[in-house]
């Protein structure tokens, strides 16, 4: 939360916007029931139909993580700094990974000097004109790592975004996600957002949620005009745990969301407060100490992941599901269902050639309804096409894998979707053989880390020109574990290894420090193709500088494969595993 306070102008905007606010919302689970007053606040989430029970234990996994990007970066991930654009390194990866349409919003105007862009995520489902958008400032004060201000909220979002993507419900309205830059120094990275929105795509933004501390330890159950019709879902959770939430005046007009209400575009969210103190009525019905602050490591560098009441965030994260899943989900029961096979599921062809297979579409419940067929996956110099595009539930499609003469033998796991009131997927294996020559190549994309963290995906937080470790080339590398904590860092990159080769060696260069002095194995680093270990280091194996390290990979010849870097701390006393300039070598 931004520490100056703003002008103060929206708070009775939603109010004027009035009941129209959300009439586009799509029928839901009714709201739950509030406990009677006799009953104890319950830990933890209430019955809410449809919607999901967000896991709070990975919701804090995402804030160990950005707290060990601040660690890595000086202690901060202010927005001008590698801490903030590690995050959204972080941050884009995971959403990419899970099927986000992602863009980084360089801030051209108005924001510090430096500062990296805002992060823009939907999900490429629902009701296009209609559009629900949840927020959060992703960077922190220089001061420190900005855990609760604002990994809670950046964190909280982050989670129920891949639980959205994973859970993959029929979408009555889209909804889009915004991770902010630059809100500490004066909301410029939401207000450069907002400014850029022509007036057709601001008027497609039913409402803006907005969620900037959510897990104060000394907090309390604010919501953002809380009897508004915006926050009409919001409330009715926290209602059904017996809360009684009181209106954020706190952060009135100091958060993300007062861009958005200047713009005339409703608002509502969660918060928890900030340096403000609890009264004594708050504290009786809250529980908590009373003319204390909220949080009493707000902007300070005690702001990390032992400042987080998890209470308070598992009951955070469960509402913005609850209200997500109440305004853009569709009913998960539709009327119309269908089913979707492949036949047969796998192809073997040589490069050039082409294989064919049958979908095959059932209607399984009420009406037939049109299936639009679709795949992904596929490798360069592979097409898939369709003949028809699309069908009548019940009736079926040639699917037809072309591949041209240039592509690279291997297995290739396709996806193949089909997409009507509900999207339904299945998988078809295709086989490239190989021609028996072999030309010489090195397979790994970025090996030296210094083109930002594409392909790589998992903790690409890592990645980067981190203070207090050298790289073995160039400016960057990929520094796993350091944090002297439980904690596991891992990095991942698929690759195609052609037929026709017979040989295949991965190379990298590695230096292990450690604070461990015992000749015990504490602190582990292993490498990995698919679940198959490769090779085991540990702390035993510190050394000064870089070590090269070379491992035969022959055997996956003609196989795609995942390979993983991973390293694992115990509890206490750090190693550090610092990888620069891998490859992967066939001939």
């Amino acid at each position: 939360m931004v520490l100056r306070r703003l002008a103060v102008a929206g708070v009775s905007l939603a109010t004027i916007l009035g009941t129209a606010l959300l009439t586009a919302a799509p029928t839901a689970a009714a709201a739950p029931q509030a406990q009677p007053a006799t009953t104890p606040p319950v830990v933890g989430r209430a019955a809410v139909g449809d919607a999901p029970d967000i896991d709070v234990a990975k919701v804090q996994a995402h804030l160990t993580e950005l707290n060990a990007i601040a660690t890595r970066n000086g202690g901060t991930r202010k927005s001008s700094g590698q801490g903030y654009r590690d995050s959204v390194a972080y941050v884009k990866n995971k959403l990419q990974a899970a099927g986000y349409t992602v863009t980084e919003q360089p801030c051209t105007s108005g924001c510090s000097n430096g500062a990296g862009p805002n992060l823009i995520a939907e999900w490429p489902q629902g009701d296009a004109g209609t559009v629900y958008m949840f927020g959060s400032h992703l960077d922190s004060v220089g001061a420190g790592p900005g855990i609760n201000d604002n990994g809670s909220g950046s964190a909280a979002l982050l989670e129920t975004a891949l639980t959205l993507a994973e859970q993959n419900p029929a979408m009555a309205a889209r909804v889009r996600f915004g991770w902010w830059t630059d809100e500490e120094q004066g909301l410029n990275g939401s207000d450069f957002y907002v400014s850029s929105l022509s007036a057709t795509e601001r008027s497609k933004i039913k409402a803006y949620y907005n969620f900037d501390m959510i897990a104060s330890t000394n907090g309390g159950y604010f919501i953002n005009h809380v009897n508004s019709a915006a926050a009409q879902p919001m409330k009715a959770y926290w209602d059904s745990l017996s809360l009684q939430p009181e209106e954020n005046t706190e952060g009135a007009g100091r958060s993300d969301d007062y861009s958005f209400e200047q713009a005339g575009i409703a608002t509502s969210g969660y918060a928890m407060g900030a340096g403000a103190r609890k009264t004594s009525a708050q504290a009786a019905k809250w529980g908590g100490t009373a003319n204390r602050a909220y949080d009493s490591c707000y902007h300070q560098s005690c702001d990390t992941t032992s400042n987080i009441n998890s209470t308070g965030l598992n009951r955070s994260v469960d509402g913005i599901a609850y209200t997500l899943w109440k305004l853009a989900v569709a009913n998960s029961t539709p009327a119309n269902d269908f089913s979707l096979a492949v036949t047969p599921a796998t192809g073997t062809v040589d490069p050039g050639g082409t294989a064919t297979s049958t979908l095959s579409t059932a209607t399984t419940k009420g009406s037939a309804q049109t299936v639009e067929l679709s795949a992904s996956g596929a490798p360069a110099g592979v097409t898939v096409s369709f003949s028809p595009a699309s069908v009548t539930s019940g009736g079926s499609s040639t699917m037809t894998v072309a591949t041209a003469p240039s592509a690279a033998p291997g297995t290739y796991p396709l996806t193949v979707t089909g997409t009507g009131s509900v999207a339904h997927r299945t998988t078809f294996t295709l086989t490239v053989k190989g021609t028996g020559s072999c030309t010489g190549q090195q397979l790994l994309t970025n090996g030296g880390f210094e083109n930002g963290t594409a392909p790589w995906t998992g903790d690409t937080g890592t990645i980067g020109a981190h203070s207090g470790r050298s790289a073995h080339s160039g400016s960057r590398f990929a520094w796993l574990g350091g944090y002297g904590s439980s904690a596991t860092d891992s990095l991942s990159q698929s690759v195609t290894l052609p037929s026709g080769c017979t040989k295949a060696t991965l190379t990298y260069w590695l230096h292990i420090d450690t604070d461990e002095t015992d000749r015990v194995a504490y602190d582990t680093f292993g490498v990995k193709v698919g679940n198959t270990t490769l090779t085991t280091l540990s702390n035993t194996d510190a050394a000064t500088g870089y070590t090269q390290r070379t491992l035969d990979l022959t055997p996956y010849i003609g196989q795609q494969i995942t390979l993983t870097f991973t390293a694992t701390e115990d509890a206490s006393l750090q190693t550090s595993f610092v990888i620069d300039d891998a490859a992967l070598q066939t001939g």
